[in-house]
């Protein structure tokens, strides 16, 4: 019998509490202010309006994943030994992977974790994931986020 496991390291449902409250500074990107309906985080997210345009109080569902693949790492092995094919995966020309996670969402962007405030015996933690200059911060209790690792790069994905 094989088991898999999703590669999802993190996932939740968030409603949108505002958007651009400190002005808005470029055309085609807003940041975004929002809470989790099942973990009590807290999202800050940059993000291209007219890839994926959200208003104040919508939900959208957001996983964060280090691979697009539907299975976690083969026991035994780390996210580290994933093969240069796998770690590109998805292209915006559309002939990335066939049957990944990101064809169960709307928008999706690559980046890598550059900060993580607050220690593991801290109630309270902040991961902080730049996607190219678009800017995220999650912060909440610490066990959602035992994932999530300093240096290592992530998918976020998000849908209606």
């Amino acid at each position: 019998m094989t088991t898999t496991s999703s590669s999802i390291v993190f996932d939740d449902i968030f409603t949108i509490n505002a958007i651009d409250k400190e002005g808005k500074k470029f055309d085609r990107v807003s940041r975004l202010y929002a809470h989790s309906k099942n973990y009590d985080m807290n999202l800050t997210l940059d993000y291209n309006v007219e890839l994926f345009p959200l208003q104040v109080d919508q939900s959208f569902a957001l996983a964060l994943a280090p691979s697009l693949s539907r299975t976690g790492p083969a026991p035994g092995t780390n996210s580290d030994a994933t093969t240069e094919a796998e770690r590109n995966t998805w292209r915006p020309d559309g002939k990335g992977s066939k049957g990944g996670l990101d064809d169960d969402y709307d928008y999706v962007m690559y980046g890598k974790i550059y900060k993580f405030d607050g220690q593991m015996e801290d109630t309270v933690v902040t991961a902080y994931v730049s996607f190219g200059g678009l800017l995220m911060s999650l912060t909440g209790s610490y066990r959602h986020l035992t994932n999530i690792v300093l240096g290592d790069n992530i998918y976020l994905l998000m849908r209606k």
